[in-house]
């Protein structure tokens, strides 16, 4: 990794799961070196790490919104930008490379000619849980723990989950987007054999002023995280039960 940014790169930041302070020193220092950031809605606000003539493109992707940039655009923006000899930083939240496209960006760089180096992010999967007092791994809990998207529900076409071999994996299963789905997901794990009474939690809004934490067994998820936004995690398995206070 350089400590420099090369003119003419792209820097795929992962920026944490919002909170500045969980930014690595790494992705600090890029974004102080920065001439333009192209920044989604979910990373942290860089303003206070930027230098003075630094430009910020806020190229989000909502769900549904009209104002949402296409992954084309954005690639389009990276390439552009590297190419007029800026030094471009791709800010994400959490970490580029779990959900975040980070890999499609950099092969629509690799493919332009473009240098890209990567500064990894603190993922939600993680953070997100720890910032509820749940540990997604306990060595007498479970051995281990599973990371999936929930945005396409079991039963769509799109979808390439196995979810009833999921309930049966004996690991944590950590859920990202899948607020929406939660109603199918939940039945298709129960049905796939995966005891109705698992404790399960949905955290949103982790690392600020609007952290909401609903924990309830497996069955009763769905109503009680009916009015839960995104973004939030998903936690299902015996970690999800255990609640540490922070001192």
């Amino acid at each position: 990794m350089r400590s420099e940014l090369a003119p003419g790169s792209v820097t795929l930041v992962g920026g944490g799961p919002g909170d500045p302070d969980l930014l690595t020193v790494a992705a600090a220092r890029a974004l102080g070196q920065a001439d333009v950031v192209l920044i989604d809605h979910l990373a942290p606000d860089p303003t206070t790490f930027l230098r003075p003539g630094a430009e910020v493109i806020e190229v989000g992707k909502r769900p549904r919104s009209a104002d949402a940039t296409s992954q084309d655009a954005i690639n389009a923006l990276l390439i552009e930008h590297a190419r007029a000899g800026r030094r471009v930083v791709r800010l994400k939240g959490g970490d580029s490379f779990v959900f975040g496209r980070g890999g499609e960006e950099w092969l629509a760089c690799a493919e332009a000619g473009i240098a890209v180096e990567v500064i990894p992010g603190v993922t939600s999967a993680v953070a997100a849980p720890a910032s509820a007092g749940i540990p997604v791994t306990h060595r007498t809990l479970t051995q281990g723990f599973t990371v999936v998207s929930g945005h396409v529900a079991p039963g769509d076409v799109r979808s390439t989950l196995d979810w009833r071999a999921l309930a049966v994996a004996g690991t944590t299963l950590v859920i990202l987007m899948g607020v929406k789905n939660l109603p199918e997901i939940v039945a298709e794990l129960i049905v796939g054999g995966l005891d109705a009474a698992t404790p399960a939690a949905v955290v949103s809004h982790a690392f600020s002023a609007e952290l909401t934490v609903v924990r309830t067994p497996l069955r009763q998820l769905p109503e009680a995280a009916a009015g839960i936004s995104p973004p939030s995690v998903v936690v299902v398995g015996d970690v999800a039960a255990l609640e540490f206070t922070h001192s």
